[in-house]
């Protein structure tokens, strides 16, 4: 996993003996186990860490009003319940335009007000609750509703 891992050395005298993953990918999903030995003590601890991915289709960039497509998925072992799509803090109801089935959501004609932060929220039959956030970016025009611009003679036109 090198050298995406890394552990503070400095931090190991003060009892830290954390790992740290940049970036963590969603192979990176499992059971790690630290052994520290000092002395005849060998003190050790298990970590399960979980992935949650959001992935675009097609990737990035997005052009307006072409369909797009979040996907939401997470290593979690329980069966999922409920899938939540928020746009900037606010929850999205589905929709004609929005439509959501198992962990993803279907974007059909995406406008330049559809970018933002997109968060998914995934709820396990177990309760357990997983959210990821992406930021969306969406090429196209973000000018005013009639296209008209008019300029005088010999000066500039933006």
């Amino acid at each position: 996993m090198r050298p995406r891992v890394s552990v503070q050395d400095s931090a190991l005298h003060n009892g830290n003996f954390s790992l740290r993953i940049d970036p963590v990918r969603s192979e990176d999903a499992g059971l790690y186990e630290a052994q520290v030995a000092y002395n005849t003590d060998i003190q050790s601890c298990q970590v399960e860490l979980g992935v949650v991915t959001v992935t675009l289709s097609p990737p990035s960039p997005v052009v307006e009003n072409e369909p797009l497509l979040l996907s939401c998925n997470s290593s979690h072992r329980a069966s999922l319940v409920e899938t939540c799509w928020f746009h900037n803090g606010h929850l999205v109801p589905t929709s004609r335009t929005f439509c959501s089935l198992h962990g993803a959501l279907s974007i059909l004609r995406p406008a330049v007000s559809d970018a933002g932060s997109w968060r998914c929220q995934l709820r396990y039959s177990d309760n357990e609750i997983i959210s990821a956030t992406y930021n969306l970016q969406i090429l196209g025009f973000d000018g005013p509703m009639n296209p008209v611009v008019y300029a005088a003679a010999g000066s500039a036109a933006d």
